[in-house]
């Protein structure tokens, strides 16, 4: 049976450390091998615009644009839907690779057989 791991990081520069966590084990299960689908909503939405993970500064953690790279190239990382929205994101505004999606593309990610969610 394939392991999922679906994470939903939902904080920005607000609470530092909860969002590099989230990034932080999405990156670790990635370069583990595991399939990973990363969710960015509220304000780590932000951090699916070029240039936005690069800014991001936490002492003594991992620079914030490697793990998102890590997880790009083996994973999936989506903003939401509504949460783009709200910042009036577009696809194009959205680095290479990153989607947009909603609550029922969540939904169906975690109930598939062997996921695990976490939310940060």
């Amino acid at each position: 049976m394939n392991r999922t791991l679906v994470i939903k990081a939902t904080a920005g520069e607000e609470d530092p450390e909860r969002c590099n966590q989230a990034f932080t084990v999405a990156a670790a299960a990635a370069a583990s091998g595991v399939e990973v689908s990363l969710w960015l909503t509220g304000e780590a939405a932000w951090y699916a615009v070029p240039g936005r993970a690069e800014a991001f500064s936490l002492p003594h953690a991992a620079p914030l644009s490697d793990l998102l790279e890590g997880v790009l190239a083996v994973g999936r990382v989506t903003v939401c839907t509504q949460c783009a929205a709200r910042r009036d994101l577009a696809g194009d505004d959205l680095i290479t690779g990153v989607r947009i999606a909603g609550a029922p593309v969540f939904v169906e990610e975690t109930l598939q057989d062997g996921a695990q969610a976490l939310v940060y």
